[in-house]
């Protein structure tokens, strides 16, 4: 009687159990949202879309400025490439030369003062041999010819201080050249763009943004990178200008310290 008892209790468990099992298969594992169910497909799709479009990255000012200039086409955007490289490279050698141009001319003035009290001409022209810069050559060329008196002196000085104007300036008209052609070369970009936009209106027939986008894009790129490699050149340009208007007043008010230095050397030799 027991072990019927027991095969009666343990088939009660077995028949509950595989009850339980079929109505959770049957019933669904999470309820269903209702909002989503009423929702229009119209709707859910954008809501899809928004969801799966990738987030844009903030680009650099490197990057823009790369894909535009892509953008522009190679032919305009290249040669206007190479004026901007060609000018750079003309200025920063303009700076360099400028910059060790400069000397400090009162000090450069004492030292030619001190060598010709104590040893002379040819301790003053070595000085200045040893001393970098123009100032100290338009010296040299003057002790050159103190033989030939003062007057020989000054206009050595003079002439000199001409051919050192000329090499401080010496490639400073390819800067301007570059300065005049960069945003020339811009505009004719846009002349050319806007050509292009009125040919595919022609062709087509008809009036569309997208047939004259591209055109227009092209030539306000153009004009935009011609107009900016102006600029910064214009920069270096007025730059090296001002520099060179400054080594060369600094020259002509020290050639006079030198020419009234020159007097009084010969008065004291007398």
């Amino acid at each position: 009687m027991k072990k019927l008892a027991l095969i009666a209790i343990f088939g009660m468990l077995a028949f509950g159990a595989s009850s339980l099992v079929l109505q959770a298969q049957e019933e669904p594992t999470s309820p269903i949202d209702t909002s989503v169910v009423s929702t229009p497909p119209e709707t859910v799709a954008e809501v899809i879309t928004e969801a799966a479009a990738p987030v844009e990255e903030d680009k650099s000012m490197h990057q823009v400025l790369k894909e535009k200039f892509i953008e522009g086409g190679a032919g305009f955007m290249g040669i206007i490439a190479l004026c901007l490289i060609l000018g750079m490279a003309v200025s920063i050698e303009r700076i360099i030369y400028l910059s060790l141009a400069t000397t400090n001319s009162s000090k450069l003035l004492n030292r030619i003062e001190k060598a010709l009290e104590e040893g002379g001409v040819e301790a003053a022209k070595d000085v200045c041999r040893s001393t970098r810069g123009p100032l100290a050559s338009i010296f040299y060329q003057g002790l050159e010819r103190h033989h030939d008196g003062l007057d020989m002196v000054e206009k050595s000085i003079i002439s000199y201080g001409s051919v050192q104007m000329g090499l401080l300036e010496k490639g400073l008209t390819w800067v301007g050249l570059f300065i005049a052609i960069a945003p020339m070369l811009g505009f004719m970009g846009t002349v050319i763009g806007m050509i292009q936009a009125f040919d595919s209106i022609q062709k087509a027939g008809e009036i569309s943004p997208t047939l004259v986008a591209a055109g227009i894009k092209v030539a306000l790129l153009t004009t935009v990178f011609g107009l900016m490699v102006a600029v910064v050149l214009q920069l270096l340009y007025n730059y090296c200008v001002s520099k060179i208007d400054s080594i060369t007043n600094d020259m002509e008010d020290s050639s006079i310290s030198f020419m009234d230095m020159m007097i009084r050397f010969n008065l004291a030799k007398k």
